[in-house]
């Protein structure tokens, strides 16, 4: 039996040659195309760190522009809004002068009643009152209407502001 085993040594000995070789063949086809897809991708890789890095500086200068805008909007509604202020502070002091002038008539009318006939005297009270009423009606109605312009024309500067800052975002 030691006599066979001798002579399919060499066989034996051939095929296990034959099956390393192989083996070999396949372990270093394996590590190649694995290295050339690592090679791949990192090339791959490289490529889109890259393109992200770019996209990213394309988004900051464009996010960069659009609050350059946007502040040139808030600056130039604050500017309108300011402007609207100090001309409903003068048409405030305007409208005081009105004010003084009815006070001014009104009390004059009230120190000119006469203590003479007794039924003229009421008629005389009477309008005196009704003038007084008046103009504190016109008092109170020229405050009011001047708050409300005042308002108003805030309002306005802000929805304008506001509009700017939105269509500057879809430049």
């Amino acid at each position: 039996m030691s006599a066979i085993w001798l002579k399919a040594l060499p066989y034996i000995a051939a095929v296990l040659l034959a099956l390393g070789a192989l083996y070999g063949a396949y372990h270093h086809g394996v590590s190649t195309t694995n290295a050339t897809w690592q090679s791949q991708w990192n090339a791959r890789d490289t490529r889109d760190a890259q393109a992200k890095a770019e996209n990213e500086a394309y988004a900051r200068t464009r996010e960069q522009a659009y609050q350059q805008s946007i502040n040139k909007a808030v600056q130039d509604g604050q500017r309108t809004i300011d402007q609207a202020t100090a001309d409903a502070s003068a048409a405030r002091a305007s409208a005081d002068g009105l004010r003084g002038t009815a006070d001014n008539l009104a009390a004059r009318l009230a120190a000119s009643q006469t203590g003479g006939h007794s039924c003229t005297a009421a008629a005389s009270q009477a309008a005196t009152r009704a003038v007084m009423v008046l103009a504190d009606v016109l008092k109170r109605s020229d405050e009011r209407s001047g708050d409300l312009a005042g308002f108003a024309d805030q309002s306005h500067s802000r929805g304008v502001t506001c509009e700017q800052a939105y269509d500057s975002l879809g430049k």
